[in-house]
């Protein structure tokens, strides 16, 4: 992760990555819930998608799963979508049934490639000051470190399939 920056003033978190990877197959590691699902959580754990509608409009309800089996769900509401360049969301922490524990996050998701690479610009606005203060307690940044090795590792075996 590059520029990893919290911002307590702003409510922000902010951090790019670039990968050795074409920009559509970055994409659709982001955009669709059978590969998300492969990188999403740090490992022990796994993401398990419920729902995925990548819609503006649409949702994605998923569980992060330990290895006991405990489920930590969150819902991610899709508020714009510009192909292959840029999406918003809505992200909450929820419980099993789809109910939002308030306040959330919007989060702006932009991708661009350049010479093969493409690199992925994240911008995380929490609601509160106190939800910022909670997920990075619970890790955020060492666990978003490790998903985005997964999504590495990810996208080199996929990129030796095509």
């Amino acid at each position: 992760m590059n520029d990893f920056t919290v911002d307590k003033t702003a409510k922000t978190v902010t951090f790019s990555r670039e990968f050795d990877a074409e920009l559509s197959l970055v994409w659709d590691a982001y955009t669709k819930p059978e590969l998300l699902d492969q990188w999403w959580a740090p490992k022990p754990w796994i993401s398990k998608t419920k729902v995925m509608d990548f819609i503006v409009g649409g949702r994605r309800f998923y569980a992060m799963v330990s290895p006991e089996g405990d489920e930590h769900w969150s819902i991610q509401r899709y508020t714009s979508i510009s192909p292959k360049t840029n999406f918003t969301l809505w992200n909450a922490f929820a419980d099993k049934d789809e109910n939002p524990e308030l306040p959330g996050s919007e989060w702006d998701l932009s991708f661009s490639e350049h010479t093969g690479k493409t690199t992925v610009r994240i911008r995380i606005y929490n609601e509160s000051l106190v939800r910022m203060e909670k997920m990075l307690a619970m890790g955020f940044r060492e666990g978003t470190a490790m998903n985005l090795k997964n999504l590495e590792e990810l996208l080199v075996t996929l990129s030796k399939g095509k």
